[in-house]
């Protein structure tokens, strides 16, 4: 009988950000260009779960805020976690000292005290723990926090520094015991931490700034019979163990060892992973493996920045050409320099983003929320670029282009959202879609080109022509 009918309009609502000058603007009018592009929508194909997207709150960000007046620092924060901001729901933060410090610190200082009965986050008290609970004070539906220490305490360490060296094993109860007192000391603050990683980036960052170094295997039996029995005996079972925290390139090495048997896995809650490998290539094939090896496990991305280029900071268009380089090409070896050209900032989240969500990434965290127009403070003057700058001397705010390409997904992709099915005809194109807890589906479309096109989006029997300028990012959201 229903075949006679006529084909129903999808009810939708579209947002725009594009290098024109759309900053998240609803989009209402459309053009009629010549090229069409048709997605296909499918429901009935269920992919992963969505626990998140959001960024980090470190001690440089939080520093800048306590910097500026009380309504910049409260406009940015409601532009973060209000709702009427890009509501981010999935964060991290660093335990004790990062690059993104404005020194190096632990919340042992005394050496040898195995029982760490002096253990105190005292350092946290003046910045990064009062961001954090006005975010908190901010969100409605609240936010979960990863926490990843980049070293161990230094005494802990054979080479008895901040940067470099391994964990000694006659430690590695104390460093168990680390995270433990964490947990229970930010509690104390109000601060519930729902996930840790064992080490930010475990194969060293080029003995650069706080690095403590593990092997698969290690971290494995650091989880396995010290990190996990430990928070388990402590109360803290339900607080997620991610392993790894590094390069995607490495991630079938490491799953293969974290996820060997029932006694490797079993206080593993996932996979924690950067994007540092390329500035073009999301590595499908690397997150295919991971999720098949554990496909019952979180798969997050945990870290992600662009480096700072001066004087680029309140200059929109930059964000959308490839004028940005990269830090990588420094360090990559001759045979992987082709991974690091020169980008756009926006096509690399865009890009890095979408590809993620369609290769079974839950989770996708940014790294600093606020950086200075310096791209700092970094005691390592690691300069790098976040998505609000500001300038404290001047109490000015800069909410760059990429601020934006993090809320299309942060704001309409909410926790618990399913990822569909999503096919689009032309591959030059990028889209992804998930259907919400509320019965809403959001589907986000990024095009690169210097093209135009008109969109035909189809669900079921249901259709909607939108079109889409060149060089944008847009979300549609379909109302249930």
């Amino acid at each position: 009988m229903n075949s006679c009918k006529a084909t129903q309009e999808l009810k939708t609502e579209v947002y725009e950000t594009s290098a024109n000058g759309n900053s998240l603007k609803k989009i209402t009018e459309f053009s009629k260009s010549k090229t069409q592009v048709v997605i296909t929508l499918n429901e009935q194909e269920k992919f992963q779960t969505i626990t998140g997207f959001g960024s980090s709150f470190t001690e440089s960000s939080a520093y800048l805020l306590n910097k500026l007046s009380a309504a910049n620092r409260n406009k940015i924060l409601e532009a973060y976690f209000g709702e009427n901001g890009a509501k981010y729901s999935l964060t991290r933060t660093h335990i004790a000292s990062c690059d993104f410090s404005l020194s190096n610190y632990t919340y042992a200082k005394v050496e040898n005290d195995k029982l760490l009965e002096n253990f105190t986050i005292e350092d946290d008290k003046s910045d990064l723990i009062p961001m954090i609970l006005e975010a908190k004070a901010i969100s409605k539906e609240g936010f979960k926090i990863i926490a990843s220490p980049w070293t161990s305490p230094p005494w802990m360490k054979d080479n008895k520094k901040y940067v470099g060296g391994k964990l000694l094993p006659e430690y590695n109860d104390s460093f168990a015991l680390y995270f433990s007192k964490y947990l229970e000391a930010y509690k104390k603050e109000g601060i519930n931490i729902w996930g840790v990683t064992v080490i930010n980036e475990p194969h060293g960052n080029g003995n650069n700034w706080e690095s403590t170094l593990f092997s698969p295997k290690e971290m494995t039996d650091f989880v396995q019979n010290h990190l996990g029995p430990k928070l388990e005996k402590d109360g803290w079972g339900q607080v997620k163990i991610l392993g790894y925290d590094q390069n995607r390139a490495g991630l079938p090495e490491w799953v293969d060892e974290m996820f060997k048997d029932e006694k490797s896995s079993k206080y593993f809650a996932g996979t924690a992973i950067h994007w540092y490998e390329s500035t073009y290539d999301y590595l499908p094939k690397e997150l295919q493996y991971a999720h098949q090896k554990a496909p019952n496990k979180y798969l997050i991305q945990t870290e992600a920045c662009v480096d700072s280029e001066i004087p680029h900071w309140n200059d929109d268009a930059w964000y959308w050409k490839k004028e940005a380089t990269d830090w990588g090409w420094d360090w990559a070896s001759e045979k992987d320099k082709h991974l690091h050209p020169k980008y756009a900032p926006v096509n690399r989240y865009a890009t890095d983003i979408i590809g993620c969500l369609n290769n079974w990434v839950d989770g996708w965290v940014d790294w600093n929320m606020v950086l200075d127009k310096q791209g700092g403070p970094n005691w390592f003057k690691n300069w790098c670029v976040a998505p609000v700058i500001v300038d404290p001397e001047k109490d000015e705010v800069y909410f760059t282009p990429l601020y934006y390409t993090m809320a299309h997904f942060s704001k309409f992709m909410r926790p618990g959202a399913v990822k569909i099915g999503c096919q689009i005809s032309n591959n030059d194109l990028m889209s992804t879609a998930v259907k919400n807890p509320d019965g809403s589906i959001a589907v986000v479309i990024f095009n690169p080109t210097e093209q135009e096109f008109v969109i035909e989006i189809n669900q079921n029997s249901k259709k909607k022509t939108i079109s889409i300028p060149a060089k944008a990012l847009q979300t549609i959201v379909i109302k249930p």
